[in-house]
């Protein structure tokens, strides 16, 4: 055999060429788990739906899922997921994602703007399937809605999440940007549906990207970020909000959503003989894209954006590497006012956008009045520390 010439293994070309290779097999490895996973909802849908089959046309009683865990672990001694705990999950699937109330959320997913009832709400609609109608739109939701999310995210979404418009948003976002459970469960503690339905974003994407690149851009940037992890009670400075946000810097990465990298704080670009810093930045692996963070503890004011757009012109100059897309800035701020940053955006070619951001949340409603107040809580501190000199 001949011998591999030894300049040819450090060479950029073939450097390449295994990079190309091991991507290859990632995505390999990735499609395949991506196919087990959806095969393994669509048996879990399966088990669940002639499980209420038999109960609702037999009468079976609850008895009958202790029963069927026993009887399949028994049958497939290796397997998991088959407790009764699984069964009764894969039960309650079936049940509420063909409710009426979820169906209604789903059918004008489904048939879009051009369906064919558009002068019917979904309500309507859905409340006037026909058995094989609801057959046919159980074929095309299940597979598209519930078989890209791993089982583990459908628990936790059926645990957690009660309204159906809810449960879609998240189980749409889990799919589109790959969130693991983790990532999932920290969205919704911080309300990220609720966020996304009520709050509306100020930037220009629209009109500085093509469609496409505008709503992936949009999906990356929320309304309203919540930074209730930095345990501040009070306003800071810029620099004391952006030492906090580096030293919980794990934290703020799953905030901001599914893409980000961390590429440095402080990050300096030079211009002739001057220099210049920006906060925090950040690349986006699916946008392929840098996006740089501005922080500002006050409200919004008109030459923020100026100064954003000023740093984009830099970075797309100086540090948009090969094959990247055109950087994104958001100006993160204690506050801002919808209608003033729309019309600053408007003469801005690069893409930017505004986001408040949320310290300590207020007290949930349900805990007002059963918790100790703030004069209490001094008096209770002096008494112990009274009793802990004598």
């Amino acid at each position: 055999m001949k011998k591999t010439n030894p300049t040819v293994l450090v060479s950029p070309e073939y450097r390449r060429f295994i990079e190309d290779l091991k991507a290859c097999v990632v995505s390999a490895r990735i499609s395949a788990a991506r196919k087990v996973n959806h095969e393994l909802i669509m048996l879990y849908w399966d088990i669940g739906r002639r499980i209420v089959d038999k109960q609702q046309v037999l009468g079976w009683g609850e008895s009958v899922v202790e029963l069927v865990a026993q009887d399949l672990q028994t049958a497939f001694p290796g397997t998991t997921g088959f407790s009764s705990f699984n069964l009764w999950r894969m039960r309650q699937l079936y049940l509420e994602y063909t409710s009426p109330e979820l169906l209604a959320q789903a059918v004008p997913e489904i048939e879009g703007p051009d369906g064919d009832n558009p002068g019917q709400t979904g309500a309507e609609t859905a409340g006037q399937l026909v058995v094989s109608d609801l057959d046919q739109l159980l074929a095309q939701l299940v597979p598209a809605l519930l078989g890209p999310v791993p089982w583990g995210h459908h628990v936790e979404i059926m645990k957690k999440i009660k309204s159906p418009a809810a449960r879609i948003w998240y189980l749409r976002a889990t799919a589109q940007f790959g969130w693991s459970r983790n990532v999932l469960l920290n969205q919704i503690k911080g309300g990220a549906y609720e966020r996304a339905v009520t709050q509306k974003k100020t930037r220009n994407f629209q009109l500085a990207l093509p469609v496409y690149r505008a709503e992936q851009a949009d999906e990356m940037m929320k309304s309203a970020y919540n930074l209730e992890f930095l345990d501040l009670h009070r306003p800071v400075r810029e620099r004391e909000l952006e030492d906090r946000l580096i030293a919980r810097v794990q934290a703020f990465l799953l905030e901001l959503g599914y893409g980000f990298c961390f590429v440095g704080r402080q990050y300096r670009l030079a211009l002739g003989e001057k220099e210049y810093f920006i906060d925090l930045l950040f690349y986006h692996r699916f946008l392929k894209a840098l996006v740089a963070f501005d922080l500002k503890v006050g409200a919004f004011e008109p030459e923020h954006a100026g100064k954003m757009d000023f740093y984009l012109n830099l970075l797309n100059d100086k540090e948009r590497g090969p094959g990247d897309q055109p950087s994104i800035g958001i100006i993160l701020c204690a506050e801002k006012d919808d209608v003033e940053v729309e019309y600053v955006l408007r003469t801005k070619g690069n893409r930017i956008g505004v986001a408040a951001y949320e310290l300590q949340s207020k007290l949930p409603g349900e805990l007002k009045g059963k918790l100790p107040t703030a004069k209490q809580l001094a008096d209770i501190v002096r008494v112990e520390m009274g009793e802990g000199r004598r």
